[in-house]
């Protein structure tokens, strides 16, 4: 495939990550690998650039093509004030352009300079900068991180500043590096740099090719940029409209695929639809949800922990309710019980009758995380009053890893016997009127999290308690209401996670179909009379 016929089915690959940065970095080593134009030997102007071989192209080492200047220091007083002065920030990271231009009045301040000519190639040799490589145009002096090199009559500056910016050469870089907090490429290193050298009209064919493609290259970087720029302005008006009006056809019109809204974006928004009571239709047939409280608190076998009784006050209401929910803390209806403090010492890999239960087996978003060859068991005796059952709700109170802190998960019904840990909280309800699977998921919702967030502890490892989480304020519905939101999340979510699939399928066939064009690109640029291993001089 040519590098025209890449471009023409650009389209499929836009929403490939990186797809135009990658696409640059392979015309770069087609360049320098002799693939991306047609040498022609027998030509005289294209014969090789200093003793005759055999071979189409020679390989040398830098030393022998290119004068490394990094020792023409320049004292200051030999600097006229409005002399340019380039410094690594002055150079753009990604295309290697100069973004402004500097006096040396503006720069008495920066390290030794060293003076360089037009047609010098300025390196850049600190590790994070090494793509940072100009040719200057005018006279200067640059700082002691950009090393100039003055190219041999026979080596274009243009060929040189492409090889110094090709992959080949960045990896050679980063093997040489030395220095922790800035590593860097030694003069000797960058010296003794094996370089492959084509004929002086070869080079010149090549770096025009690349102009031609970098060129393209902008043009669809522009234009991706450009068709990201609507989508996001698209996915904030239709976020912005779902958020004055979050009713379920609004909800529906953000998957629309045009958008270009994430999964995590439509799955907050179910998650806000469904606790604040807009995702399904209030029957006026529902028992209220004060009926609920009531039988909740005539069934708890015990008072609750301190506070959980108290009304929900209007400044910590975050929203408003539909006439049949009712504000209630978390504790007014149910329990959070600790788990067992199992001896570390009964901790085996070997399987036993005895699953233990630990932070991972929570996914970040909710639900259970079969933990595979990493399942833990335990080895001993079990109170039975610390087995857990299928259906048990629990949630983590120790985040040990970013985004687990209160992620809810039902223990499965897969025939193990699991047992409740340490640092785990199980839900326990006080009566039949609320249903677990609407717990679940206002857990996951975004206030509860929150809320959990503004109260815990701890700077490295977050904690929360009992009595943290059962005074967060919980949006109680009817229970027939309770099942038929449940219902409608669990299908909405099948639909995001069938449009996360889709989406992660379409960017493994734009991967599998960019790796084909490389491959293609790369197969039809190689010339049959050159080779990459020229005879070394």
């Amino acid at each position: 495939m040519t590098p025209e016929a890449f471009f023409e089915t650009f389209d499929q690959l836009a929403d490939v990550p990186g797809a135009v940065a990658r696409l640059r970095e392979v015309i770069l080593e087609l360049a320098v690998g002799g693939r991306l134009v047609p040498g022609d030997p027998s030509s005289a102007s294209d014969q090789p650039a200093s003793c005759s071989t055999p071979s189409h192209w020679r390989r040398s080492v830098l030393s022998k093509v290119a004068d490394c200047r990094a020792s023409a220091k320049a004292p200051p007083s030999a600097i006229a004030d409005t002399a340019w002065v380039l410094d690594l920030e002055d150079i753009e990271g990604t295309t290697g352009r100069i973004t402004q231009f500097a006096t040396f009045a503006q720069r008495r301040s920066l390290s030794t300079k060293a003076a360089f000519e037009p047609g010098d190639v300025l390196y850049g040799r600190l590790r994070p900068y090494l793509n940072k490589v100009v040719v200057a145009t005018m006279p200067g002096y640059c700082t002691t991180e950009i090393i100039p090199l003055r190219p041999a009559p026979f080596l274009s500056p243009q060929f040189l500043r492409l090889f110094l910016r090709s992959r080949t050469f960045l990896h050679y870089a980063a093997e040489k590096n030395y220095g922790m907090k800035m590593p860097r490429l030694g003069t000797k290193d960058l010296e003794s740099a094996e370089i492959p050298l084509p004929p002086l009209a070869e080079q010149r064919r090549i770096v025009a090719r690349v102009d031609e493609l970098m060129a393209l290259c902008d043009r669809l970087e522009a234009l991706q940029q450009e068709r990201e720029q609507k989508h996001a302005a698209l996915a904030r008006a239709a976020l912005a409209r779902f958020n004055e009006s979050p009713t379920p056809a609004n909800l529906e019109f953000l998957f629309h695929r045009s958008y270009d809204i994430t999964p995590a974006d439509l799955r907050k928004a179910i998650l806000t639809l469904a606790v604040q009571g807009k995702l399904v239709p209030q029957d006026p047939g529902d028992e209220p949800a004060e009926g609920v409280v009531c039988r909740g608190q005539a069934e708890r076998p015990r008072p609750g922990l301190d506070g959980v009784d108290e009304p929900v006050a209007d400044a910590e209401l975050p929203w408003s309710l539909p006439l049949s929910w009712k504000w209630v803390r978390l504790g007014a209806i149910a329990n959070i019980r600790h788990g067992y403090a199992f001896s570390s010492e009964s901790f085996t890999s070997e399987p036993t009758p005895y699953v233990l239960t630990t932070p991972g087996n929570f996914h970040e978003s909710g639900g259970f995380r079969d933990r595979g060859a990493n399942t833990r068991y335990f080895r001993g005796v079990v109170p039975p009053s610390f087995v857990l059952n299928p259906g048990d709700l629990i949630i983590p109170m120790t985040e040990q890893a970013a985004g687990l802190l209160g992620s809810p998960a039902f223990i499965p019904d897969d025939g193990k016997t699991y047992v409740h840990n340490q640092r785990l909280g199980k839900l326990e309800f006080y009566s039949d009127g609320v249903a677990p699977g609407f717990a679940f998921w206002f857990f996951n919702s975004g206030f509860f999290r929150g809320e959990l967030a503004r109260t815990c502890t701890g700077m490295k490892v977050r904690h929360t308690s009992p009595k943290r989480i059962l005074r967060v304020p919980f949006p109680l519905p009817p229970l027939a209401e309770q099942h038929r939101i449940v219902a409608r999340v669990d299908h909405l979510m099948g639909l995001v996670d069938q449009l996360e699939a889709q989406l992660a399928a379409a960017r493994a066939a734009g991967e599998t179909l960019m790796a084909t064009v490389i491959a293609g690109l790369t197969e039809s640029r190689a010339a049959p009379d050159s080779h990459p291993q020229g005879r070394a001089v």
